[in-house]
């Protein structure tokens, strides 16, 4: 099947919310059932797509198997969520998170995190990561862009130094970007969702959080 069929006829829709519905209505259009995620797995993959016009990702995305629950059982418990960059720290609108009691924290820009980062030489997601650990303790960590971040989230929770309840991770890149997820999806201790390969980035970073957002706001009124 062929994902990047095109048209020239323009749809009349203008409507935000009803671009937003009928883009979803799309995806699910061209991936017919049996899919490769289901139930709520499908919910936050499909967000993916819609944020990437890449179908792609759906051969890529892996969900650790307490993924959905934990970020849920964090979200509902009012989670600190921490991003590696100010692009997905923006990209998490208040609006999902208030409801949640949750709150979105990136340190990228931080005095104190560019002085140590300076002092040793590594990157500012390096000592962005210790400076949030010692801060935050988020339960939520939202890694989009620096493989190195996810690398000292691992080395961090291998030495009992952070426990997060979720790691969405998703850095973007050539150099142990791809790497930094194998080791992700190879530990089996903290749940996870990540994408095998080079492809991530801020926005699905974000997203990612946004569907799980989704997700906790629709069974409260449920």
């Amino acid at each position: 099947m062929t994902h990047h069929q095109t048209s020239t006829q323009i749809s009349d829709i203008v409507a935000p919310a009803d671009i937003e519905t009928r883009s979803l209505a799309i995806i699910d259009s061209e991936v017919p059932e049996p899919r490769p995620f289901a139930d709520n797995e499908w919910l936050v993959a499909r967000r993916m797509i819609h944020t990437t016009a890449d179908f792609d990702l759906l051969q890529h995305i892996r969900f650790h198997p307490q993924a959905i629950a934990a970020g849920l059982d964090a979200l509902s418990a009012g989670a600190t969520i921490a991003t590696d960059t100010e692009m997905a720290r923006m990209g998490i609108p208040l609006r999902r998170m208030n409801p949640l009691g949750c709150a979105v924290v990136c340190l990228m820009n931080d005095p104190e995190v560019t002085a140590q980062a300076k002092a040793s030489g590594g990157t500012r997601a390096r000592a962005a990561v210790d400076e949030m650990q010692r801060r935050h303790a988020p339960a939520i960590w939202a890694i989009g862009n620096a493989p190195t971040a996810l690398l000292r989230l691992l080395e961090l929770i291998q030495e009992g130094a952070a426990a997060p309840r979720l790691i969405i991770g998703l850095p973007v890149g050539f150099v142990n970007a791809a790497e930094s997820k194998a080791l992700l999806a190879a530990q089996d201790a903290t749940p996870y969702i990540t994408i095998e390969g080079r492809k991530g980035g801020s926005a699905l970073a974000a997203c990612t959080v946004n569907a799980l957002a989704e997700i906790a706001l629709a069974s409260r009124t449920a």
